[in-house]
């Protein structure tokens, strides 16, 4: 029995059947399996195998993009050198299908920097990558969300979205202030996903018994995390943070941590430095008639001038001026320093200054 079947009909029943990477492959299948003498079994498994291939590519692709993972990265991208702490073998069991189909959570703490969400996202993704569906959410936008359906009445609507998912990341617990109503809302989270076995994951950067000062209520910060490890652990991560590293500012015998003024983009030094001497200020000779000493009948004449100013530090100059007896155009500022390149000084003050300098 021989179908003649042109390629368009073909097309048209591969389109009813949601074969579209079949749609696209099979001319080019065709051609290979003719020249290389195929058996029509081989033919058929590949053609198969190629569908089944995409599919599973499109599923991972569009359940990462349900997730909303704030980046992707995986468990091959971290880097377990600088941990002290935390190792590979640590985590094998949050990486296998059995972490979600048990129900079990983790709690990753530590400062800053240290790899907490990396973790985090790399288990979601294995995750996806075993058949199960993962949602990420900071802690803030989870309270927030449900605090505005409450005020709206759909609570129970809102809920669906973070208690369905086979797995939920809660990022952040403790870096943002909360809402007064931050423990209830988390807790009907956590005590739903509890009752139906559904795995989940906490970062922060606050110890569990500080938690319950960050949601506003010890009793129920207290009750969520006694529902969170009674299937699950708390990890802590240590070390040096991961964006900051090549600053040496968690080394405390690294010179640059206390010693070396700051850098900008990976740069050793000011290209720019600012000057760091205290400059001295100068005065103009200003006449040309010999000094006269404070004791000279002369000294207080009107319009008498001195041949000479003599140098005089910016230091000298707040001790012994009066306040008042520099005019505003020598630019005295409130610091006490003097710009320009003259300063008027009152005659009855100056001569005292300078009777001294002679």
């Amino acid at each position: 029995m021989t179908l003649d079947l042109s390629d368009v009909q073909l097309d048209a029943l591969l389109k009813r059947l949601h074969l579209a990477n079949t749609r696209r492959a099979w001319r080019e299948l065709v051609r290979r399996a003719e020249q290389d003498e195929w058996s029509y079994r081989d033919f058929l498994a590949l053609l198969v195998s190629e569908e089944i291939a995409h599919r599973q590519q499109t599923r991972l692709a569009r359940m990462v993009r349900r997730a909303h993972f704030p980046f992707l990265k995986t468990i091959d991208d971290f880097n377990f050198t600088y941990q002290s702490t935390i190792r590979l073998s640590l985590l094998g069991s949050a990486l296998a299908a059995d972490f979600l189909t048990e129900g079990r959570c983790l709690i990753f703490s530590g400062k800053p920097g240290r790899g907490k969400t990396h973790l985090a996202v790399a288990i979601g993704y294995r995750a996806i990558q075993n058949g199960f569906d993962a949602l990420f959410v900071t802690a803030a936008e989870l309270i927030d969300d449900l605090s505005a359906a409450f005020r709206n009445g759909r609570l129970a609507d809102a809920l669906a979205r973070y208690v369905h998912p086979a797995l939920i990341v809660v990022d952040e617990v403790g870096y943002l202030t909360y809402g007064t109503d931050a423990a209830n809302m988390l807790f009907h989270v956590v005590n739903d996903r509890h009752r139906k076995k559904r795995a989940m994951i906490f970062t922060t950067n606050k110890p569990l018994a500080a938690w319950g000062r960050v949601l506003h209520d010890d009793d129920l910060a207290h009750a969520i995390v006694d529902r969170i490890l009674e299937r699950g652990r708390v990890l802590t991560l240590d070390g040096p943070s991961l964006r900051t590293r090549h600053l040496g500012l968690d080394d405390p015998t690294s010179p640059e941590a206390s010693h070396s003024p700051a850098r900008i983009s990976g740069i050793d030094r000011p290209e720019f430095p600012e000057p760091t001497a205290v400059p001295t200020l100068v005065l103009r000779r200003t006449c040309l008639g010999r000094r006269r000493a404070s004791t000279s009948p002369n000294f207080k004449q009107p319009g008498r001038r001195f041949d000479c100013w003599p140098t005089v530090s910016s230091r000298d100059l707040r001790g012994r001026v009066r306040p008042g007896t520099v005019s505003s155009s020598s630019g005295l500022t409130s610091a006490g320093t003097i710009s320009g390149t003259k300063a008027r000084v009152d005659s009855s003050q100056t001569a005292s200054t300078f009777a001294s300098s002679n």
